[in-house]
């Protein structure tokens, strides 16, 4: 499906966007391991979390749509079903990496793990090292592609340094450590910690060490159940981000966005706006706060002139998913806007860093790859042109904030990607820019 974006007038108004899809996978997963019923509000209808559902259904979950919440009366930490035939994870990715941390400790019983074509491209090693570590057997195509089986059984603890920063890989690990004396994940820097905030609230014995500079050492042990009553899901920082982009490059914008998700694990993307002179108030979460449950904020957007900065390896993991958005407003900027660090990108759902350079270049950019992210000169704006969205929601977002920006307008082809993560974003710019 083809869509156009012309140059937008002003947006204007408030909105709450989508539940946070990292927070509304998590919550399904907990949900389906609780011995009570869990109460989801705020649970994000796209396809990738719909996925999720589906996923715990199949592992003997009951799952019961009520209005704007989602009730999941779980299996039990230790009761996963073994379904017929294969789990179909659709294109999510956080599902495919953190369910089978559950699964790996679920005895004498077998769980094969399968999606899209394009979840067959994305590596399964990266949690298979761990889970193989702590006794685990993880069967994949070509040693490391989906489709791939877990066989559940004993596991041991381990201490686990991942080569590459990613909370879903630690995800997996902390949630097979649930079956063990203690495990830890060592991080040099911080990824995203909704796992851990929900590990807290269920009641799990979980501890945190280090901090923001130095990165952090997590542990947990062996816990018999989880209980956890209610999850509020707050609205997406991802999916707002790009309104805030849109918010800062169209002329006259100013914009409220109501109950976004400002964990400090997910706000990176801001603090690089911040230092580019961008106007976005909030009251964001201190960076290293580490608390149950996830902080609220309302975020006030206004147009004004930015300019080009670096972003560092250490910041990358907290904005991997804005990364894109960087580059665009990079085009918009003063001066020059280089990502360093980035390599994580070219295996996204796309290559992330080949598709956003030749699609931008494309609609007037002057942009380069690096093999590790991209450099950007800003030129004070793009032409516009056609922008082909890979079958990637977020290349498909940004090339639909292209051309609310742009001179001439974008046609996004491929639109029909968004619908992973934000279905109703052509919805919400037309009621803010009406």
């Amino acid at each position: 499906m083809n869509v156009r974006f012309d140059p937008s007038g002003p947006l204007r108004g408030s909105l709450r966007v989508a539940g946070d899809k990292s927070v509304s996978h998590r919550a399904a997963i907990f949900g389906a391991m609780a011995s009570e019923p869990v109460r989801i509000s705020g649970y994000l209808d796209a396809a990738d979390t719909n996925s999720t559902l589906a996923a715990v259904r199949r592992l003997g979950a009951i799952v019961e749509p009520r209005g704007d919440e989602v009730v999941i009366r779980g299996c039990g930490l230790r009761e996963a079903k073994a379904p017929d035939g294969a789990i179909d994870v659709g294109n999510a990715g956080t599902l495919m990496r953190l369910l089978p941390g559950w699964l790996a400790f679920q005895a004498e019983r077998s769980f094969t793990l399968d999606g899209d074509a394009s979840i067959r491209r994305r590596p399964v090693d990266r949690i298979a090292e761990p889970l193989r570590l702590m006794g685990a057997r993880i069967d994949a195509r070509e040693d490391r592609f989906p489709p791939f089986t877990v066989h559940g059984g004993p596991l041991r603890g381990i201490d686990y340094a991942p080569p590459v920063a990613s909370a879903q890989v630690k995800s997996c690990v902390l949630l097979a450590g649930l079956m063990t004396d203690a495990t830890t994940v060592i991080e040099p820097v911080p990824t995203r910690d909704h796992t851990e905030r929900l590990l807290l609230s269920a009641g799990a014995v979980l501890s945190r060490t280090g901090d923001a500079r130095s990165g952090y050492r997590t542990t947990v042990g062996n816990v018999d159940e989880l209980e956890l009553d209610a999850v509020e899901v707050p609205g997406d920082m991802s999916s707002a981000a790009f309104l805030v982009a849109a918010g800062v490059l169209v002329p006259g914008s100013r914009l409220v966005l109501e109950r976004i998700g400002v964990n400090w694990t997910r706000t990176g993307f801001l603090r690089i706006l911040e230092r580019m002179g961008a106007i976005v108030l909030g009251d964001l979460e201190p960076v290293g706060g580490f608390t149950a449950g996830e902080p609220i904020a309302d975020l006030d957007v206004t147009n004004g002139p930015i300019e080009g900065t670096a972003v560092e390896p250490h910041e990358v993991p907290l904005a991997i998913d804005e990364l894109p958005l960087v580059a665009l407003l990079g085009c918009f900027a003063e001066g020059e806007t280089v990502v360093h660090g980035a390599q994580e990108l070219r295996v996204k759902e796309s290559d992330r860093i080949a598709t956003v350079v030749d699609g931008l270049r494309g609609l007037g950019a002057d942009i380069e790859a690096a093999a590790d992210g991209f450099v950007v000169r800003g030129t004070g704006g793009l032409r516009g042109g056609r922008i082909d969205a890979h079958g990637d929601h977020r290349l498909a977002l940004l090339g639909a904030v292209a051309g609310l920006a742009s001179r001439d307008g974008v046609e996004v082809v491929g639109m029909e990607a968004a619908a992973v993560s934000y279905p109703g974003f052509a919805d919400d710019i037309a009621m803010l820019v009406g």
